[in-house]
């Protein structure tokens, strides 16, 4: 019987003092909320794309002539410059026609000014009557059949020259060359396959495909490939940022059939070689001009059969109501084109517990 007294007893202090709690709570501190100011900030549109990096130029190297690989001067995947040589090729069959073909010069060299003299003989013997118009007319055809020869051997020394000269292989361009496909020793021709392959890689290329219904506002205002409102960044496959802007240099004349999109490329910055070709990366796409806003979290909004309002709070820590007009989302935020100030104080925390009027507690998020 006592423990029944005892509980008793017990539950009606536990309830007199729940009591007193919440006359306390009524009587005591304000509610605490968590409050944002509103603020100004960067709304700039931007659209995300995926890129592939291609690049500026990709060469591959070939045999002009026929010849035996003699040596290899460059390391498999390193750097190259260009005019930097890279494959030689057997000279030696190539040296002896350029010989040959100079000794052809210098005879036809050596008739054209023996038939040049006798041109000239000829026209002070008919000038003194002594050989007739017949003979000159032998001795002028003679000289330009000679002059004719010269130039022929000398057309056929330059091209002996350029054989010869492509038994070195130089680079057109800076870049990367990729893997030998031949060995030292092999023979070559025109008809082999590409010896390598050079790729420039500083500046690249980042090509992206656009909605052609994105498109039509562009090109309502017309487009100015030459300065482009609009400016590419690149987020890499780790998720940072790449470091240099680019530029569009070119837009597609065309629209595809199969894929209702229109091909853009943008030319990049790459000292570092941090980009390759064939790799993806995201292609965020924005205004030059920078646009700013007001805005407001999204969170802090709601929305009723009236339209959209926000919870403030005043300079005298008391809850309103505020109609808000809001326009694009960007990033978590609400861009507020009416109804609000920079500066004030919007609840982002402890909606639930406050109403109109109510004075509160604000706390800075964040704080």
């Amino acid at each position: 019987m006592f423990r029944i007294f005892l509980l008793i007893g017990l539950a009606s202090w536990l309830c007199l003092e729940g009591r007193g709690e919440l006359r306390a709570q009524d009587q005591g501190a304000p509610p605490s909320v968590i409050v944002a100011p509103i603020q100004s900030r960067d709304v700039t549109p931007s659209f995300s794309f995926i890129g592939r990096v291609e690049a500026v130029d990709r060469v591959d190297l070939r045999a002009r002539v026929r010849g035996y690989i003699e040596q290899r001067h460059f390391r498999e995947g390193g750097e190259v410059k260009a005019d930097e040589l890279l494959f030689t090729l057997e000279k030696a069959p190539y040296q002896v026609v350029v010989d040959q073909r100079k000794a052809d010069l210098a005879g036809a060299e050596a008739t054209l000014k023996e038939a040049a003299a006798e041109l000239k003989r000829t026209e002070d013997l008919v000038g003194r009557g002594v050989v007739s118009a017949a003979e000159l007319d032998t001795a002028a055809a003679n000289e330009a059949t000679a002059d004719a020869n010269v130039l022929q051997a000398e057309a056929a020394s330059r091209a002996a020259e350029l054989d010869l000269s492509y038994t070195e292989i130089e680079s057109p361009i800076d870049g990367r060359i990729g893997e030998a496909r031949y060995s030292v020793g092999n023979l070559v021709d025109t008809s082999s396959e590409p010896l390598a392959t050079v790729t420039s890689i500083d500046p690249i290329y980042v090509t992206i495909a656009i909605s052609e219904k994105r498109l039509i506002d562009v090109r309502r205002q017309g487009i100015n490939i030459e300065n482009p409102p609009v400016a590419p960044h690149l987020t890499l496959s780790d998720g940072s940022r790449y470091q240099h802007e680019g530029a569009f240099d070119f837009l597609g004349t065309e629209v595809s059939q199969s894929t209702d999109t229109i091909q853009a490329r943008a030319v990049f910055p790459n000292p570092d070689q941090v980009l390759l070709p064939g790799q993806f990366v995201s292609v965020v796409v924005r205004q030059k001009v920078i646009e700013t806003a007001l805005v407001v979290p999204q969170i802090a909004v709601q929305e009723d059969q009236q339209g959209y309002f926000a919870l403030i709070v005043n300079q005298a820590d008391q809850v309103e109501v505020r109609r808000i007009t809001v326009g694009d989302q960007v990033d978590g935020f609400w861009v507020v084109e009416d109804g609000l100030a920079e500066g004030e104080r919007v609840i982002v925390q402890g909606l639930q517990k406050v109403r109109p009027e109510m004075t509160v507690n604000p706390v800075a998020e964040g704080s």
